[in-house]
């Protein structure tokens, strides 16, 4: 199988890499990488686990090659919060309202989230939570029910968006 030789920044770090050309992005970012935080379920882009942001876009990585991530840059869950540790607001909102158990498909539902609030900065109310909620449908919970997200899709549209970015 023939390598290629890749440069990814992936939460603020730069990784240069030798992959072979089949091998997956979200294989990469974990095995290769390290962060685990993406994870890998149906490997076909229905669950949503998967997904990270590419260059400002929620994608998910099971669909993308590695090598078709050559000079992007790459936020998983691991770079959502800030330097210091304080929660992404869509981490906050999901932690305060219970959105996760077993915590399998939050960094993908995490990812989509703040994509969407940050693409709707400075808004609030029912079209934040329309487009939050449509959002989600890309998304499989086995264990939550949804009533927890949902939750923390009202709190992020009734707070406005301003700080999501």
């Amino acid at each position: 199988m023939s390598e290629h030789a890749i440069e990814v920044t992936v939460n603020g770090n730069r990784h240069a890499a030798r992959v072979e050309a089949r091998t997956g992005l979200g294989e990469f970012l974990r095995d290769a990488l390290g962060y685990t935080g993406t994870h890998l379920a149906c490997e076909h882009g229905v669950c949503g686990a998967c997904t990270v942001m590419i260059d400002g876009q929620a994608m998910r990585s099971c669909l993308m090659l590695a090598v078709q991530a050559d000079g992007a840059e790459v936020t998983t869950i691991e770079g959502l919060a800030a330097a210091d540790g304080t929660l992404h607001p869509v981490q906050q909102a999901l932690k305060d309202n219970f959105g996760l158990q077993c915590g399998f498909c939050t960094p993908g539902v995490a990812i989509t989230m703040a994509c969407v609030t940050r693409d709707c900065a400075g808004a609030q109310g029912p079209d934040v939570e329309a487009a939050l909620t449509a959002a989600m449908s890309g998304h499989i919970c086995r264990c939550t029910g949804y009533q927890g997200i949902r939750r923390a899709i009202r709190q992020l549209a009734g707070a406005g968006t301003e700080a999501a970015a």
